[in-house]
């Protein structure tokens, strides 16, 4: 058959294909032996081997030869036929067998020819798609341990790194003469190797012609002398210790001073002039002094300077006595106490031998914030070289204290962290901020606190550190309550921060500050929207008065975008120099927000309505806990009360909310009522509360410990029971809620221990620590249920339930269903800088990858971590 033109290339190819994979499969042994050879030769192997294992080696390459030459018998070379019938299966229909056939019926009728000419021309334009056939050169199953893959590998290493000829080495390993072989005198090598972390090479030295030569301090010589011992001597003037052995096989010494360096013997002596170049004590400078971010962190920036780079980097803060006004708590003489030091932040990549960065922290619970201090910094180098900077002296920035009684209480906790000492005295101004607690404290939560901090301060007249410290962070609790902890608080910073910006509007101030006014806005508006939700969680009922009232009149939802976009749009104002509309935005802006409020709606169906009504019994639950906590306190303020100052009791241990003239026994619904958002006589009348409700009351409306007791132990009952019928259970909001309800019955039924023992501080600690997690229940609930809506398990829709009224929605329109959840499942009011944590974790991977003790596969991989990022 006459191949066309069509399937001419194709055939070759298939055929070339064919021969290779014939060979492929008939030589492989033979070329793997060979190629394994050539590796061992050219590798320095078999000179290396002795005459016995030389001569064992030879003996097993021939014979694998001689396997490799009976193996490739099997050869058979193609033929055009067989290259055709590969090609042609290949192909559908198999044309090309078609084509060579002829017709063997039906030749004389004109039909049946016309019919077999028509195949023909369709076989024909099948083999125009023809296309060459890859051989199969896959040999694994007679090579299952890829031994010729091991052979090239062999092979190219010898290429790369052997010796291109080793005859004269084999023909001294088979046993030639002595006479042979190469004349041998004395040699040499030496390195110089730098200190690592000035990342500069080794140098070795047979390289590098005699003279001059620089190195830096700390690097290390290495020689190494052979041929005869003695027949070389080393000379060296750069270490303080001379060389115990000049002729010793083995020598290194580090190089402390700049000198010379001298090998004798051989054909020459050669000498190196070595001229170490010193390591530089880092600079480091504070480019501004230390500067207060809103709510509570400290900003200072600073550069460093060094000729290989900073290792560890750190501010020491000490106090400055002679700036300090000493009077009122600060007269007397402070406690001894550590400087406070804080670790720099270094690049995240690039030279750290000249760079500038910025410190943030937050030093506001420090004993030193708020105080005059003497502020150093300090950088330290890989030689351990410390270099320090000019002291300045600053007062250390912290957190800012709006509300006067929040301001009071940080001022005590100043002096009682200045010296011990000052315990009777913060004990004193404690019980004077007391005196009057309904006309002082807004939060029932933090005048216990208070009362807390007094109590441990009158009970240990030694005062220790350790409570010291205690105290000191009661107190820093009982401020943040105040200061954070209230719409009004919460409404008033943001009018603050309002009024501050439109200040710097109207005086022109520099884009930085701007900068800063309007970020503390944005952090004011996001903690008035939160204290604003959570208020409408404590007062659902006159929350939903007031919804009821705006639905009759106008109302319109504000978005988180669309508020964005106004500020936004006041930032562009003021760039533009448009003062007039940003301050008119600006001027609409509070007033959208003084006049938000939260929408709710009723529940829905189903899991939805179950959600609310354990939400409903959960805020109950919390009410009574904190009505129980507050008789409590009352019986340990009756319990401080020493005869005769019974007249005073309606004053000095008066709780929040309860008016004046109350009897212990009334109030509780009040007091209760404030706690849980409620106005004071809205719902119940005084003397209804939970006091006078529970019998077992002592003469003139007192409750007992046992009758506390035992109203502790039901309500620890009353939440067993919620618990186990808590919906969410398998999400990890609903596993969340389980947990803090846990603790928070755990806590109870210490409480309920300590009643009935008569230990009323004990039980009024457990108690709020069970109301704490009772409120961290009741958010993780409203997460897990707001989690099941989404998924379609609540209720439907986007703006309305199924019943057509509104979701509960927070300031800002966003949906909340009516587990109280507030805000969405984005992150926003930010977390933890991702930079300064990258900081932190180089900066622990390059402290301990200095760490001489630790292993060295540790410090290679830490080092590995260090060069690529």
């Amino acid at each position: 058959m006459t191949l066309p033109k069509t399937l001419r290339w194709p055939y070759s190819l298939t055929y070339l294909g064919l021969v290779a994979e014939r060979i492929t499969q008939a030589a492989w042994p033979l070329w793997s032996v060979l190629f394994a050879a050539l590796a061992l030769w050219g590798l320095g192997v078999l000179a290396a081997l002795p005459t016995q294992a030389l001569w064992l080696a030879v003996v097993v390459l021939l014979a694998g030869g001689a396997y490799g030459v009976w193996y490739a018998r099997r050869l058979r070379w193609p033929t055009r036929a067989e290259a055709l019938e590969r090609l042609d299966a290949a192909l559908p229909g198999r044309p090309i067998q078609a084509l060579s056939d002829t017709q063997t019926i039906g030749g004389t009728d004109a039909a049946s020819v016309a019919v077999w000419r028509a195949h023909l021309a369709r076989m024909e334009q099948k083999l125009r798609a023809a296309k060459a056939v890859e051989p199969d050169l896959r040999v694994a199953g007679a090579d299952p341990y890829a031994l010729r893959y091991m052979a090239v590998l062999g092979l190219a290493l010898a290429l790369l790194f052997g010796g291109a000829w080793r005859g004269s080495d084999l023909a001294a390993g088979l046993g030639a003469g002595a006479a042979d072989a190469l004349p041998a005198g004395p040699a040499w090598e030496a390195w110089l190797e730098p200190p690592r972390y000035t990342g500069k090479p080794t140098l070795y030295l047979p390289d590098i012609a005699p003279g001059t030569l620089e190195i830096p301090q700390g690097s290390r010589v290495t020689l190494r002398l052979y041929g005869q011992v003695g027949a070389l001597a080393v000379t060296q003037t750069l270490s303080a210790t001379p060389l115990p052995d000049p002729s010793a096989v083995a020598q290194d010494f580090e190089v402390t001073r700049s000198g010379s360096l001298t090998i004798a013997g051989g054909e020459d002596d050669q000498t190196w002039d070595i001229v170490m170049l010193a390591d530089t004590v880092p600079s480091i400078t504070i480019d501004e002094a230390p500067t207060a971010q809103p709510p509570s962190q400290m900003e200072m920036a600073f550069t460093v300077v060094d000729d290989y780079g900073m290792e560890i980097g750190r501010a020491v803060i000490t106090r400055d006595l002679a700036s300090t006004d000493r009077r009122h708590g600060l007269a007397v003489d402070p406690d001894p106490r550590a400087p406070l030091s804080l670790t720099l932040p270094l690049p995240i990549s690039g030279d750290r031998a000249d760079f500038s960065e910025v410190l943030i922290e937050d030093v506001s619970k420090h004993p030193f914030a708020e105080l005059p201090v003497a502020l150093t910094l300090e950088a330290e180098d890989a030689l351990g070289q410390i270099g320090r900077s000019d002291t300045m002296q600053v007062v250390l920035p912290g957190q800012g204290f709006f509300d006067p009684l929040a301001h009071a209480l940080i001022e005590q906790r100043r002096d009682l962290l200045w010296a011990r000492a000052n315990g009777p005295r913060v004990a004193q101004i404690l019980r004077t901020l007391t005196h009057r607690a309904d006309d002082t404290f807004a939060d029932p939560s933090a005048f216990i606190l208070v009362r807390m901090a007094i109590r441990r301060l009158e009970a240990n007249a030694d005062l220790t550190s350790e409570v010291q410290e205690d105290v000191a962070e009661i107190l820093w609790q009982a401020a943040l309550k105040i200061e954070e902890g209230t719409l009004e608080n919460a409404l008033e910073e943001l009018r603050r921060a309002q009024e501050r910006l439109s200040e710097a509007i109207r005086q022109g101030a520099d884009q930085a500050e701007i900068d800063q006014l309007m970020q503390e806005l944005r952090e004011a508006m996001n903690n008035y929207m939160q204290q604003l939700a959570q208020e409408a969680m404590r007062n659902p009922d006159s929350q939903q008065s007031q919804n009821q009232q705006g639905q009759q009149g106008e109302s319109e939802q504000v978005t988180q975008d669309q508020l964005d976009q106004l500020l936004e749009r006041i930032e562009e104002l003021m760039r533009e120099g448009r003062t007039a509309e940003a301050q008119q935005l600006l001027q609409e802006l509070q007033q959208m927000m003084e006049n938000m409020q939260v929408t709710q709606g009723e529940g829905g169906q189903g899991q939805q309505g179950e959600g609310q009504q354990a939400m409903e019994d959960l805020r109950e639950t919390l009410r009574e806990q904190q009505g129980l906590s507050d008789e409590a306190f009352r019986d340990l303020q009756e319990q401080f009360n020493q005869p005769g100052q019974q007249g005073q009791q309606g004053q000095q241990g008066q709780q929040p909310g309860q008016q004046p003239g109350q009897q212990p026994g009334q109030g509780q619904g009040q007091g209760q009522g404030q706690a849980e958002g409620q106005q004071p006589g809205q719902g119940q009348q005084p003397g209804e509360g939970q006091g006078q409700a529970q019998g077992g009351q002592q003469p003139g409306g007192a409750p007992t410990a046992e009758s506390l007791a035992q109203r502790q132990e039901a309500l620890r009952d009353q939440l067993g029971r919620l618990e186990r019928n808590l919906p969410g259970q398998g999400t990890e909001a609903g596993d969340a809620a389980r947990d803090a309800l846990g603790r928070a019955g755990r806590a109870m039924d210490n409480a309920a221990d300590a009643l009935e023992q008569g230990d009323l501080p004990g039980a009024i600690d457990d108690q709020a620590q069970a109301m704490d997690a009772l409120r961290e229940g009741m958010q993780n609930l409203g997460e897990a249920l707001a989690q099941e809506q989404q998924n379609g398990q609540g209720q439907q829709g986007s703006e309305f339930g199924q019943n057509g009224q509104p979701q509960q929605q927070d300031p800002l329109g966003r949906s909340q269903g009516t587990t109280g959840r507030l805000g969405t499942d984005e992150n926003m009011l930010g977390a933890n800088d991702p930079r300064q944590r990258s900081r932190e974790l180089l900066d622990e991977i390059r402290r301990r990858s200095a760490e001489q003790e630790r292993p060295e596969q540790e410090r290679d991989y830490l080092n590995r971590l260090l060069d690529r990022f």
